[in-house]
């Protein structure tokens, strides 16, 4: 499996805090259009500080994000996804905060969900909630290459996790500290929302969904082409499967030590 490796200290913002309850964190690249609506949806539903991880943006994002209230993880360069969450991760568990709530940038997420997010996380035993698109009733259009590569991945993590997991690629999420301090360190760089289930697996980490809805972008188009999911799908199957081998591997190592 593909990790982020270790690297500098994320950028510090202007206003840096002793930790809390909660952090709402935001990564993005190229939202100038939507971040200030994601934000102000955000900040309506909870009272948390929202910080943006701006991933090497070449548009106004960074500005949009500062102006509509949030503080911003400007990175230098375009990490992808799996290194801009990482960052904030990394930033969220070196402040102190004890749960985090992951949102899309485009304004997919209902911001209103949120709360059943966290109640789950603090009632239900787990480490990490994901927002799920497919236990409840959705009106929301899923592209049929997307649906059946969803669909794939379950089947594909059901015997590996050992529960069955109806949206995988999900990316709105809370996690408590525990799991916040394993992705501060070790995070999958590409389509990571998938890997980061086997990593949690593998520490012995316990993870739920609930029903959640999503909606259309509120601009733009979403940079995942047709032959980039086929891609993922191939790339995230054989960062799976290598990540069952080397788990294996170190089990029966520590049994036979």
């Amino acid at each position: 499996m593909s990790e982020a490796q270790e690297q500098a200290p994320p950028p510090r913002p202007a206003a840096v805090w002793d930790g809390g309850p909660l952090l709402v964190l935001i990564p993005c690249y190229n939202e100038e259009a939507a971040i200030g609506v994601t934000i102000g949806q955000v900040r309506a539903v909870v009272d948390a500080p929202v910080v943006v991880v701006d991933d090497g943006s070449w548009d106004g994002t960074a500005n949009v994000a500062r102006v509509a209230g949030a503080e911003v993880l400007q990175l230098p360069h375009h990490l992808g996804l799996g290194g801009a969450v990482q960052m904030g991760y990394r930033f969220a568990f070196e402040h102190g905060f004890e749960r985090v709530v992951r949102v899309d940038g485009d304004g997919q997420h209902v911001a209103e969900d949120i709360p059943k997010l966290l109640a789950e996380l603090d009632e239900g035993d787990v480490d990490l909630v994901a927002g799920s698109r497919f236990l409840g009733p959705s009106d929301y259009p899923v592209q049929r290459l997307r649906r059946w590569g969803g669909l794939l991945f379950s089947a594909v993590l059901r015997p590996i996790l050992g529960q069955r997991i109806t949206d995988p690629t999900s990316g709105f999420i809370a996690v408590n500290r525990q799991a916040l301090e394993v992705f501060s360190r070790s995070f999958p760089l590409e389509y990571p929302e998938i890997e980061a289930l086997v990593v949690l697996k593998r520490k012995a980490l316990r993870f739920c969904e609930v029903p959640a809805r999503m909606r259309p972008r509120i601009a733009g188009t979403s940079t995942i082409t047709r032959w980039k999911a086929v891609y993922y799908m191939v790339r995230v199957l054989l960062g799976v499967l290598v990540n069952v081998i080397k788990y294996e591997r170190r089990f029966h190592q520590g049994k036979r030590g």
